[in-house]
């Protein structure tokens, strides 16, 4: 059934938006309130220049975090709004004039599918970009958190050849006691070792101090040297793993950089993989959370608007500690990434529907 948007559908369509805008500027404006009351001893220091703090640092903060709760503000704006509907009789006069809860769902409906949206072009293509200068800010002024040493790391360059570390040092981009192995059908035909391996540019290495051994059948062909360069598609960034990499891709790098690492045989990803299904995931929960959020303040109630807020900030911040246990499950090995950052979603989802069904008609 196709539904003409009537005015009473603008209506709700730009008290929801106003109030989701609201709500991000509000809480917002405390979050880098607290965020500067936490680091102001960081920011104090000289060395720290004022035009990174505002540029560099907080208008990449301010998108990212907004973008990072973007379903809990929905939630909230869904509750605050409609429960200010309700407590002034607005609802029970639309539902009273013939419209069906169904029909009124509509324009939520819309408001939650641009949220949704706009959420997840930032998410995936936007913001990965901006989060760069942000990190290497907190990287450089507040904690450095960039993975820069390694160490008995084994990867495999491409089928067949496998490479060993036994250490590498993200600062001076040296690498020490090297091997590269090359097998055919499980045969070794080939076998280089280095003292050590310098990287230059991208895939382009340095071995220095090296030795060769070739296999042919029972012989054995060893060539030495002192400096050779060589291309290995292999780069730093597929081993020095930090916690905040997967921030930094969009959805079309991060998909390329997972399958790229799971058929180079590592394993510590999970944070990748959660972070590539949440990006989806957060599209479903704008829907999901809109539903509970229009059904349960609906409702005019005794407690009036400050037990829907109550009971709807309870149910965000649940959301909210259930995903991150979901996602700390998954990095253990208990759960899939994937079904990690959908479990929420799902549970919820039977919520969603309970409390529609219970909605007043």
């Amino acid at each position: 059934m196709k539904y003409k948007l009537k005015r009473i559908d603008w209506y709700i369509i730009k008290q929801f938006l106003g109030t989701y805008i609201f709500a991000i500027a509000l809480i917002i404006s405390i979050s880098v309130v607290f965020d500067i009351n936490e680091k102001i001893d960081k920011f104090l220091n000289p060395d720290v220049p004022l035009k990174a703090i505002i540029f560099d640092y907080y208008m990449n903060f301010v998108p990212y975090f907004a973008n990072l709760f973007s379903p809990l503000f929905t939630f909230i704006a869904v509750i605050f709004f409609t429960s200010r509907l309700a407590d002034k009789s607005e609802i029970i006069a639309m539902l009273a004039s013939g419209m069906s809860f169904r029909r009124l769902m509509v324009p939520y409906a819309i408001s939650a599918t641009i949220i949704a949206l706009v959420t997840f072009i930032l998410n995936a293509f936007i913001i990965p970009p901006a989060n760069i200068t942000r990190i290497d800010f907190q990287n450089k002024y507040i904690r450095n958190k960039k993975e820069e040493y390694v160490s008995h790391m084994q990867l495999e360059v491409e089928p067949g050849v496998i490479a060993y570390f036994d250490r590498y040092d993200g600062k001076s981009n040296m690498g020490y006691r090297f091997s590269l192995e090359n097998f055919d059908d499980k045969k070794l035909i080939s076998r280089l070792t280095a003292n050590s391996i310098k990287y230059d540019s991208l895939y382009q290495w340095t071995v220095i101090d090296y030795m060769i051994r070739d296999f042919d059948g029972m012989r054995e062909h060893i060539t030495q040297g002192t400096r050779k360069d060589t291309t290995l598609t292999i780069v730093p960034s597929d081993f020095l793993i930090s916690v905040n990499d997967c921030e930094t891709m969009t959805s079309p790098e991060l998909n390329t950089y997972i399958e790229r690492q799971k058929k180079r045989g590592i394993g510590n990803i999970q944070t990748f993989q959660i972070e590539y299904h949440k990006r989806f995931a957060t599209i479903m929960a704008a829907f999901i959370l809109t539903t509970i959020g229009a059904s349960l303040s609906s409702r005019k109630i005794k407690g009036g608007m400050g037990m829907n807020i109550g009971i709807g900030l309870a149910l965000s911040f649940s959301y909210i500690l259930f995903m991150t246990i979901t996602s700390t499950f998954a990095i253990n090995g208990y759960v899939s990434p994937m079904v990690a950052a959908w479990i929420p979603n799902i549970l919820y989802t039977f919520i969603a529907i309970y409390l529609y069904l219970k909605a007043p008609r």
